[in-house]
């Protein structure tokens, strides 16, 4: 079972990531927020999941562990499958999952796509209890940035890595700049943050 990758990022697309490591290169599917860490033609280090089915095995890539471990417990529901699991993070932060199971806010959780209405009260039931200590997790993280300390996001920076994760994602660096004036004052936020906001944006687009 692979569980981690150290190497070079040759290729991204829109949900996966190429990752060369010894001669080898792995493809892993991964969300918006995680690839959007990983800078092509740079080295770099993920966990990863390895998924077997009858007729495939499929490698997810993950920045963090608090997050693989969202996405397998996301796979105790029933109904949920892996594909399902990273459409789900690709909308929802593990901190906002939390908040919405904790809450029972089931119109949240159908923000994922492919969640309709009686999944969502599932994965509210199923997972009740569950997630509690990620909403602290990640809230503790974002806040620890949002202070000023040495973690903290700056706006140039901000703009510049999503940006690229953009145009690695397959969108001209044009529309990637314009969507990023569209969006406004940034100022505190993650570049995971900001990332998802253009991609909201952008998907409406195409």
């Amino acid at each position: 079972m692979i569980a981690s990758l150290r190497g070079t990022v040759i290729d991204k697309g829109l949900d996966h990531v190429v990752i060369e490591c010894g001669g080898v290169g792995y493809l892993c599917q991964a969300t918006a927020p995680t690839l959007s860490t990983l800078p092509g033609g740079e080295e770099v280090f993920v966990l990863t999941t390895m998924v077997v089915r009858e007729d495939s095995q499929t490698l997810f890539a993950f920045a963090d562990a608090p997050s693989r471990e969202v996405f397998s417990l996301l796979q105790s529901v029933s109904g949920v499958g892996a594909r399902l699991a990273m459409g789900v993070m690709s909308v929802l932060t593990p901190a906002d999952l939390a908040r919405a199971v904790a809450e029972g806010d089931v119109k949240a959780l159908q923000r994922a796509p492919g969640v309709g209405k009686r999944l969502a009260e599932r994965m509210a039931v199923d997972l009740k209890g569950k997630l509690d200590g990620f909403a602290e997790v990640f809230a503790g993280t974002a806040a620890a940035g949002a202070d000023g300390g040495q973690g903290a996001p700056r706006t140039g920076d901000t703009h510049r890595e999503v940006v690229e994760a953009l145009t690695g994602l397959g969108f001209p660096e044009r529309d990637a700049d314009n969507v990023l004036r569209d969006l406004g004052d940034t100022d505190g936020l993650d570049t995971a943050t900001v990332l998802r906001r253009a991609l909201a944006r952008l998907g409406g687009r195409r």
